[in-house]
């Protein structure tokens, strides 16, 4: 865990260095990378992607149970920056490729955080043994430099921003601004309280980083927390409490 203020001075770190299993965290590197290919020209908005059955994949998101085929790619990045959309991940890491990403990650200075495969249902001997992985110290930083406009530059980050300004999973460190400052759960893109993350989920992993801004304070966070799978009736509850715990210092730091 690592929380910082806005001149990225840590506030509250522990563990901070560890290289931790991050689930759909790792999708933040995708929208960073199709920002930037929209930005230089090299995407297009409109261009339509369409869903193919090697992107097949079901759980999170929505695409998977629409009955459209095609959309265009803001869209597609859309659905991913608001509901974490499986399918489209796929549809989007086809089109740009998990190389460009790795690319990427690397010229933002990333050497623990990384995402290493496209969303799969089951993982093969074959397959990377998880989606991404990251360290709080780097997804902290890398959070403020999103609010800062000094990761992909000032266009692509702030993308990057309305993509993951309508994420509508606020039940993390989120859901203590929910319930101390008063955030719309699902509908925060505007108003006195600017806020943006992106959650990860997954057998043995919680994960959630962003920032949020009230008035003239700015703080970002990185939460992670991963166990045994087999773990999970017993450890799923401990681990959200704990990113509520996080969400409610970051509170009390905001309006002390």
């Amino acid at each position: 865990m690592c929380v910082r203020d806005a001149s990225g001075m840590p506030l509250s770190s522990q563990g901070a260095h560890a290289e931790l299993r991050t689930a759909s965290v790792g999708k933040v590197l995708l929208l960073l990378s199709v920002a930037g290919l929209l930005c230089d020209g090299s995407l297009s908005a409109d261009e339509m992607l369409r869903r193919e059955p090697v992107d097949a994949v079901a759980d999170s998101g929505l695409w998977w149970q629409l009955s459209v085929d095609a959309l265009p790619l803001a869209d597609v990045a859309q659905l991913v920056g608001a509901v974490s959309d499986n399918l489209a991940t796929n549809v989007l890491l086809r089109r740009v490729g998990v190389d460009y990403v790795a690319r990427v990650g690397s010229s933002l200075g990333l050497e623990r955080t990384a995402l290493h495969d496209k969303v799969r249902d089951v993982r093969g001997p074959g397959d990377p043994a998880t989606l991404s992985t990251g360290t709080a110290e780097e997804l902290s930083s890398l959070m403020l430099r999103l609010e800062t406009t000094t990761a992909m530059g000032p266009e692509p980050d702030s993308l990057v921003r309305q993509w993951l300004s309508s994420n509508v999973d606020l039940s993390m460190v989120g859901s203590a601004f929910v319930a101390r400052l008063g955030l719309d759960p699902l509908a925060h893109l505007d108003g006195p309280i600017r806020f943006f993350n992106k959650t990860g989920t997954d057998a043995g992993v919680r994960a959630d980083v962003g920032t949020v801004t009230v008035g003239d304070r700015t703080l970002a966070w990185a939460a992670i927390a991963n166990w045994a799978p087999e773990d999970d009736g017993r450890l799923v509850s401990e681990a959200m409490a704990g990113m509520r715990r996080i969400g409610d210092e970051i509170v009390d730091r905001l309006t002390a």
